[in-house]
């Protein structure tokens, strides 16, 4: 967006003047022969940069000064001044004036003091912008839980993260042992340094020492240039060793002696490079029985276990379900544009019953789907997934008759349910696509929709 211009002055010929000089910049220009006239312009519209002249009848350009700076502080003002009374611009720059212009001015000059300005403006607003970014992010990696376990759990971190101790952490796969180790580092005093994680269990082990400690130009086939590690990105920050139980012995070594020694060595190369990194491990491994079965050295794990954090399940924490659901609820809704707002008492309940084997990452996975197949404002029982609607119950065992009998058609239309709402979830709501995991026309699933009771009346087939 082309940035808005207020020029102030009582004089209409410099009025005229300087709104087509700036009109021929491409800025938007709005002009005002008084303060009363500026306050009112700046009510109506924003404005990025007002010029004004300090002497005017009444109320001077000092008084719109100390209100624009009272009230909003985000506009820059450049104040223009008569030749002989630079004192008074003085005087404004202390009050919080950008600049100031002496009469008469040459129009390259004020060209480029506006300039510097607007860049001015544009760069604090985009530090802005990424500030607001961060926090938000800060708030989507949030640790959420006020049950007793994560109470624990997050005072333990904040005792922690002010020590320079190595902490590995622990607990099932998707507890959340990564937000754990961001935490860590977040309080800290590393907090403005590099966070810099990597999964171990994820790359080839041909690959993983180079990625750990860089290497240099020639050391291998397709080395073509020197590349430093994550451990040398990580200098003076932390690093997050993920599923650090997955690392070979002979990698294991080297490990040890950048813990030992705080130095690590690209691979091809003959000299040694200090590195200054907290490490943060984690798995959901019992390291113990590893090292007892002689998969994992019994020293590594003691210079990496100096503090541990176990984290509990999610159903050992079942208290947590509706804080946690709230927040996904609000991620998603967001995220996908919808305007879902709360859940369904009924569907809420069929989450507080369900045993999470997946544990925070699946309950996560959970609400996005329920957010995406949601029609109105509100998550309701039919959005949930038929693992959460049904526990216990599986492909092999759904024929099954009970002793009491059954109603062959309600398990029928049950089941259908269960693949139209789990074809839906797949394809993120898309019906045509579907239709085409069930092998079905877009039409005939359309109509099994509006049998079950579960179309939207939406016509899309894209």
């Amino acid at each position: 967006m082309r940035a808005r211009i207020l020029i102030v002055d009582d004089e209409q010929s410099m009025r005229e003047f300087l709104e087509i000089f700036f009109r021929r910049q491409s800025y938007d220009v709005v002009t005002a022969a008084s303060v009363d006239e500026a306050l009112a312009e700046i009510e109506s519209k924003d404005f990025d940069l007002v010029i004004s002249d300090i002497q005017m009848p009444g109320r001077t350009g000092i008084d719109l000064l100390k209100i624009l700076r009272k009230d909003l502080p985000d506009i820059l003002v450049i104040m223009i001044t008569a030749f002989g009374t630079t004192e008074t611009a003085i005087e404004a720059m202390k009050d919080g004036a950008y600049d100031y212009i002496t009469k008469p001015f040459k129009v390259d000059e004020i060209r480029l003091v506006v300039e510097k300005a607007l860049e001015k403006k544009t760069l604090y607003n985009e530090n802005r912008r990424l500030r607001k970014e961060l926090q938000t992010q800060k708030r989507e990696r949030a640790l959420i839980g006020n049950s007793a376990s994560m109470l624990r759990t997050l005072d333990l971190i904040q005792q922690v993260a002010s020590t320079k101790a190595n902490v590995l952490i622990t607990g099932a796969s998707g507890t959340g042992k990564e937000l754990v180790a961001r935490a860590v580092h977040d309080q800290s005093d590393r907090r403005d340094r590099a966070f810099v994680a990597i999964n171990c269990a994820a790359i080839p082990e041909n690959l993983l020492e180079s990625e750990l400690f860089g290497h240099v130009k020639g050391a291998f086939t397709g080395a073509v240039q020197n590349k430093a590690g994550l451990f040398e990105e990580a200098h003076q920050g932390s690093v997050f060793l993920d599923e650090v139980g997955e690392l070979p012995q002979s990698l294991q070594v080297k490990l040890l002696r950048v813990i030992q020694e705080r130095v690590i060595r690209r691979v091809g190369a003959n000299a040694d490079r200090e590195v200054d990194v907290r490490i943060l491990a984690a798995t959901n491994r019992n390291l113990e029985e590893e090292v007892r079965a002689g998969r994992f050295r019994e020293d590594l794990y003691y210079r990496l276990n100096v503090i541990q954090i176990d984290l509990p399940s999610l159903h050992e924490r079942i208290d947590d379900v509706p804080l946690l659901t709230q927040h996904f609820l609000e991620k998603y809704a967001k995220g996908l544009g919808k305007s879902v707002r709360e859940i369904s008492k009924e569907a809420m309940g069929k989450l507080l019953a369900y045993h999470y084997p997946g544990n925070v990452r699946e309950l996560e996975n959970i609400i996005e789907r329920a957010v995406a197949l949601s029609r109105g404002e509100r998550i309701e029982v039919e959005a949930l997934p038929p693992t959460v609607l049904y526990p216990g119950r599986s492909n092999a065992n759904i024929s099954r008759i009970p002793r009491s009998g059954a109603n062959l058609e309600q398990m029928v239309a049950d089941y259908e349910r269960e693949l139209l709402l789990e074809a839906l979830a797949q394809t993120g709501g898309v019906k045509k696509k579907a239709a085409q995991l069930l092998g079905v026309s877009f039409r005939s699933f359309r109509y099994r929709l509006e049998k079950l009771g579960l179309d939207d009346g939406s016509s899309e087939s894209e």
